[in-house]
């Protein structure tokens, strides 16, 4: 059984995630020990069982240290299901960062899956839904699943409550995926929604917005949300280039000021167009184990974080990976290659 140290790197939520996500994909029990603990509170929060509550329904898995605070976790999958699954977090944790623990194993399942979580949809610390679905979605839709998300009522903190669906049609492998080249800029957008609040929060932050960023009025969306459990606000600015899209998002809280989300979001957007890079650092975490499950792809992002370097890292206990990064030439940008078989 293999055995991975939590304290390892950043030492976060995402290495117990993403040894979920392989360990049900592969059928490859392991354990995990210091589970989060640079992280107070340490150990594992309610967020992090949902998600191990959920991988261990698809895959019928035996579970043992499955509670709060757990500082240890050892995960026994016995199959690999598809069909339909919904899941509770139960708080305003993040629905995205389950979601995209249960979706390697059935990006290429014996069937089709339909999957509705409640919880978070719109959290400061997790992608957006808004990310999810126009950024990271449709790059795996090019690696051959068919792959359609719904966003059916959003969640904010602290009651979350939101609702998010995600269909499935699974292919039969993962086609090698090539992000080397931005493409010329199609279109950016600026997306405001406004849950419970008054409508100059808005308007200030499009004021910000249209202040410091080369985006026409056409292309600036302020919506209303009237279905949300509790107040909430999100600042989305979206990149349409010719090869990728990046989604740049900044969530409101109370006590914050309009002009500082909007800014938030703006620099965001500033640091990953100057960086030259293709893959903005959140992308990048997240492409590299269906990168790695393809056995092969390649893309160009900013000098990689320790996030990233972590989940390389944990990649690695599951399959005999060759990933490489490398800075190009004297440039902010570095090539990030990937290469694998399984273990």
């Amino acid at each position: 059984m293999r055995t991975i140290d939590g304290s390892y790197g950043e030492g976060g939520g995402q290495i117990l995630r993403t040894a979920l996500s392989l360990s049900v994909y592969f059928g490859a029990p392991f354990r995990i020990t210091n589970i989060r603990p640079r992280r107070s509170p340490p150990g594992l929060r309610p967020q992090h069982l949902a998600a191990v509550r959920a991988a261990a329904e698809i895959s019928d898995a035996e579970v043992v240290g499955a509670s709060v605070g757990s500082h240890e976790l050892t995960f026994s999958p016995r199959r690999s299901a598809f069909g339909d699954f919904t899941f509770s977090i139960g708080t305003a944790g993040s629905t995205t960062l389950v979601l995209q623990t249960l979706l390697p194993a059935l990006f290429t399942a014996p069937g089709p899956s339909t999957v509705l979580i409640e919880g978070g949809t719109h959290n400061p610390k997790a992608p957006t839904y808004e990310f999810l679905a126009r950024a990271f979605l449709p790059l795996v839709e090019r690696m051959g699943p068919k792959i359609r998300a719904e966003l059916l009522r959003p969640g904010f903190y602290p009651r979350g409550g939101g609702r998010l669906r995600v269909e499935i049609v699974p292919a039969r492998s993962l086609a090698p995926l090539r992000l080397e080249n931005r493409g010329e800029l199609r279109r950016l957008s600026v997306d405001v929604q406004l849950a419970k609040l008054p409508r100059y929060i808005g308007e200030r932050e499009i004021a910000v917005l249209e202040k410091t960023l080369p985006v026409t009025p056409d292309a600036v969306r302020l919506r209303f949300v009237d279905d949300s459990l509790s107040p909430g606000n999100v600042v989305s600015i979206q990149c349409d280039f010719e090869h990728v899209t990046e989604v740049f998002t900044a969530v409101g809280e109370r006590g914050v000021p309009a002009e500082k989300v909007a800014n938030e979001a703006a620099q965001a957007l500033r640091r990953y167009w100057h960086s030259g890079a293709v893959v903005g650092e959140h992308l990048a975490d997240q492409l590299l184990v269906p990168l790695a499950l393809a056995g092969s792809g390649s893309f160009v992002t900013s000098q990689p974080t320790a996030h990233t370097l972590t989940n390389i890292e944990v990649i690695r206990h599951f399959i005999d990976a060759d990933i490489r990064c490398a800075r190009i030439g004297d440039t902010e940008r570095w090539l990030v290659t990937v290469g694998a078989r399984n273990a």
